[in-house]
């Protein structure tokens, strides 16, 4: 009975009559030969092993009560405890009224009256009850997720619906779980373990929510959706999935978005929508594992949907700005202009100026930063030539290399066509890149930076300090400068003034024969202490904040007039 394409394969379905009477089998089967094959058993028992060896190709069982060894009644009950046999419909046969109230309770279909109706009412009893017990099995298919057994999202949804319609004040929450990073799980271990992972997720939802009148699903490969009565538990219920990798050997982290006591005005799409929105606020804070909505999560998704959306029209406006911060090296007895970081800045026509904080994530999320990069290398060029032609100077300027960047094999041809274009040098161009670019595959990325370094571009290490590339790893990459991250030098003055990390640092570059920089400077102190360090150059307030290119002339007219 799990697949009704075998229950008729032949042609004719197969029905079995059970019944301890000879005439009654008989009888039976001459009413039903013609349309169906039909299987006999004398008593209960026989009809048990018959349903277990026919289970996927039995369309429907008639049942005598009264029967030897094993009563219609507990074949009933036995039935209904098997998940592949109790889908097959039961017609119960008796003449005694009592028993057919207590044999739809325990699932049977129908009943069929001894002694028996016309044969033509018999056949109308059975057809109906097979066409229902199929139209239920496929509604099931549809309304079960084929792997996890848990609903699929549009009856989740539906049955969300009808529950609301009927408890229109019960205080409900809409949840969103989500698996960290579940990709690399599969990346990992394999696709069958992941998807053990996924039935684990389930059946640990389904224990946990069990006795709370919830709704659960599966909305697509590692995100579930859970509608239950209002708690305050999350936290303990995240720990408690989270807990299905131990014996897999497999660390699983759960976050948890939540939409606690809904808005019932809200359509349930937009419920849930707010618990995903939630879920995605923590999505790499590792440290909390539970959301709560708020409606100012709403503007943030409202004002980060329009700069996506204002995005190539703010380029072709040339609403970025490309402002510079320059580097001075303090090696010498006092400090000189060595070089600028190229930082974009957004001049909007109504929202002002907007951080680079608030839409450089944002991009690197929805795969423009490419279009942005590639922007402010071109602008960078650009000035770099003016200055040269206007002023008579310039300085190499660092410009950003995402890591999604470093994969493009025309990365190469690009920064040299940018290059030629504009009637500069390689060595007028920095390329920062990050420290993490450089381990999450190392192999192409090193070989991609050697074909730069061999272009004549210098290379600096961004961030260097909060990766976990290894000394030895460090030793082996092809790399121009270290430039330390800027959380690396706040942490190090501000615990103390404990500057022997950075000491460490700058002993490992110059093992590696390279300079450091340090990033996010910004008092005299942290400045004279770098300075007796050994720090080779330094970027940060202390000097300059970012400026305009127009007020960046300044800097290098000091340069070209000492």
């Amino acid at each position: 009975m799990n697949n009704y394409s075998d229950a008729f394969a032949g042609g004719k379905r197969n029905i079995l009559v059970a019944d301890d009477e000879y005439i009654n089998r008989e009888m039976l089967e001459n009413i039903l030969s013609e349309e169906y094959d039909v299987l006999k058993a004398e008593d209960g028992e026989m009809a048990y092993e018959m349903i277990k060896q026919n289970r996927n190709t039995l369309s429907l069982i008639l049942l005598d009560l009264m029967m030897p060894k094993m009563s219609g009644l507990d074949l009933l009950a036995l039935l209904s405890e098997e998940p592949d046999l109790k889908s097959i419909p039961v017609i119960v046969l008796t003449s005694d009224q009592d028993s057919e109230v207590t044999s739809l309770k325990k699932g049977a279909y129908d009943f069929i009256p001894k002694p028996y109706p016309q044969p033509d009412v018999i056949k109308a009893r059975i057809s109906r009850s097979i066409e229902l017990a199929e139209d239920r099995q496929i509604i099931s298919a549809t309304e079960r997720d084929e792997l996890t057994g848990l609903y699929t999202i549009e009856y989740f949804y539906r049955y969300v619906n009808q529950f609301d319609k009927y408890y229109p004040n019960a205080d409900r929450d809409a949840i969103c779980f989500d698996v960290n990073h579940f990709h690399v799980l599969n990346e990992r271990f394999g696709m069958e373990k992941g998807d053990e992972i996924l039935k684990r997720i389930a059946g640990r939802l389904e224990e946990v929510f069990s006795d709370t009148g919830s709704f659960i699903c599966r909305k697509s490969a590692d995100t579930f959706l859970v509608y239950c009565a209002h708690r305050e538990d999350y936290s303990s219920i995240v720990d408690q999935i989270s807990e299905i990798g131990e014996d897999l050997h497999t660390a699983v982290k759960i976050r948890a978005g939540v939409y606690s006591s809904c808005d019932k005005k809200l359509d349930i799409h937009l419920r849930f929508d707010r618990a995903k929105i939630a879920a995605d606020k923590i999505r790499n804070k590792y440290s909390v594992s539970v959301s709560n909505f708020d409606e100012a999560l709403i503007d943030a998704e409202l004002f980060a949907e329009q700069l996506v959306d204002e995005f190539p029209k703010a380029l072709a406006e040339k609403q970025f700005m490309v402002y510079f911060q320059p580097k001075f090296d303090i090696r010498g007895d006092k400090p000189v202009l060595s070089s600028a970081e190229a930082l974009v800045r957004w001049s909007h026509p109504t929202l002002g100026m907007i951080s680079p904080g608030k839409f450089v994530p944002l991009f690197e999320e929805n795969g423009l930063i490419a279009k942005l990069d590639e922007y402010v290398w071109r602008r960078a060029a650009e000035k770099i030539a003016d200055w040269k032609e206007r002023l008579g100077i310039s300085v190499p300027v660092s410009v950003n290399l995402s890591r999604a960047e470093m994969y493009d094999p025309e990365l190469v041809d690009t920064m040299e066509q940018i290059v030629s274009d504009n009637g500069i040098s390689t060595g007028d161009l920095y390329l920062e890149i990050t420290e993490s670019a450089y381990v999450s595959d190392s192999d192409s990325i090193v070989n991609r930076v050697k074909m730069l370094r061999e272009h004549g571009f210098f290379i600096e290490m961004d961030d260097f300090g909060s990766g976990y590339s290894s000394l030895n790893m460090i030793s082996e990459l092809p790399l121009d400068a270290l430039k330390l991250d800027m959380m690396f030098i706040r942490t190090a003055f501000e615990k103390q003034n404990d500057t022997r990390m950075i000491s460490i640092v700058i002993d490992i570059a110059d093992y590696l024969g390279v300079p450091v920089i340090a990033e996010g400077v910004e008092t005299e102190e942290q400045y004279l202490a770098l300075k007796k360090l050994g720090c080779a150059i330094i970027q940060g307030y202390y000097f300059s904040k970012p400026v305009p290119a127009s007020d960046f002339d300044r800097f290098l007219l000091e340069k070209k007039g000492s």
